[in-house]
């Protein structure tokens, strides 16, 4: 499911020749991708609560029909408002409801491995431009053009997405693997105490990790809105190479969801996130100077990508530790608002500035600030205590990770 929803991150394939048919800017096909980040962000939430409440499969199976459905109408663009409409708001509502099932599911079924479940489940979405950004753009718009490749993803989309819904079950109420027990004092240690979302907004970890989130993301975001005309900014030589660039960047994307998750499960959540947010300030500057050398971009690119994917994941994980299981999806959904902030935040400044100045410098410059402020953010996080009138202290968590 997770590798046709993933199709979001390969949109930059479409710029190109959207720009070039209807005469758009920057600016406008940004706005396009913003669009179905912020519904995507924001639908999350609902579809979260929805899916603590009902279970994954109906939510899951929403999802998969409005990606492929917004997909499909794509294939009928005429102009920007319609695209909008269709990549942005369907495609964007589909994203929400698919995404917002394999997360809490991951982390109700494997809470002795919780960071590696995680980024397992949601590095199909990492991944996902690995195989469609090259066969979009190398084989499929070459050969139907832009809009009938549209019609052709949508109908894959629909069967992969509907196969993969009637995979996705919750576990029994209470359920723990046969022989874990919990270790109070592992830097990954679960929470005991089930947080309502009122509670979790009343902790202070919550404000800090969404700011570390939001500005954390947007540099990755930018990235990935604007890897294809970057490439081509930059005089990379051929189609072939430049969409490389995406299988590169998706290999990146998931196995920092799945590596970082593993990490954080043996040195704590909070510790990889600082770290990888550290790593992003200092890549993203170094990106732009490197862009023509075609290997050095290719290896910036993974470890943007690798950071970008780390946060995914990492946060995700982390949300059902400080908070509990039980409101897992309304509670990771009210976090992961942050990232809709990024999806509006990061196109804007690659999209923006490169119409003003004409090339991306300024953009990733000012991408490497924002991440300066993430990692001040995360810095400050501490794990949430149990509120007053909660669980007795032997319920309380365990030390700040």
């Amino acid at each position: 499911m997770n590798l046709a929803l993933g199709s979001l991150y390969a949109w930059s394939v479409f710029v190109a020749p959207l720009e070039k048919e209807f005469g758009w800017k920057r600016t406008d096909t940004s706005s396009v991708f913003t669009w179905a980040v912020v519904v995507f962000a924001l639908t999350f939430i609902v579809a979260g609560r929805l899916q603590d409440r009902f279970g994954p499969f109906w939510v899951s199976l929403t999802g998969g029909v409005l990606v492929s459905l917004g997909f499909f109408l794509c294939s009928y663009t005429h102009s920007l408002t319609y695209l909008i409409v269709c990549f942005g708001v369907i495609g964007g509502l589909g994203n929400g409801f698919g995404y917002s099932t394999p997360i809490p599911v991951m982390a109700k079924w494997f809470p002795d491995k919780r960071g590696l479940a995680v980024g397992l489940a949601v590095a199909g979405y990492g991944g996902g431009s690995a195989i469609f950004g090259p066969l979009a753009n190398l084989k499929l718009i070459p050969a139907y053009g832009v809009h009938t490749t549209f019609q052709i993803l949508g109908g894959i989309f629909l069967v992969m997405t509907v196969f993969g819904a009637f995979l996705l079950r919750n576990p029994p109420a209470g359920y723990k693997p046969t022989g874990w027990t919990p270790a109070p004092a592992s830097k990954s240690a679960a929470t005991t105490y089930e947080f309502s979302p009122g509670e979790t907004l009343r902790t202070p970890a919550f404000y800090f990790m969404w700011v570390a989130y939001a500005l954390g993301c947007s540099a990755g975001l930018m990235v990935i809105s604007q890897l294809v005309p970057f490439g081509k900014s930059v005089g990379i030589p051929s189609a072939s190479l430049i969409t490389m660039s995406l299988v590169v960047a998706a290999t990146g994307n998931a196995l920092g969801r799945i590596l970082s998750g593993w990490m954080s499960d043996a040195i704590g959540r909070l510790n990889v996130l600082r770290l990888m947010i550290a790593v992003s300030m200092i890549a993203m500057p170094i990106l732009y100077q490197v862009g023509s050398n075609v290997t050095l971009l290719y290896t910036v690119v993974f470890i943007v990508y690798w950071c970008y994917g780390t946060q995914l994941s990492v946060n995700g994980a982390t949300a059902s530790d400080f908070w509990g299981t039980k409101n897992a999806g309304i509670n990771y959904g009210m976090l992961f608002t942050a990232w809709g902030v990024a999806g509006i935040i990061g196109p804007r400044i690659g999209g923006v500035l490169f119409d003003k100045y004409k090339n991306y410098q300024m953009a990733f410059y000012t991408a490497a600030v924002l991440a300066l402020v993430a990692l001040l953010a995360e810095l400050a996080a501490k794990r949430p205590t149990v509120p007053a009138g909660g669980l007795a202290a032997k319920n309380a968590p365990a030390t700040a990770a």
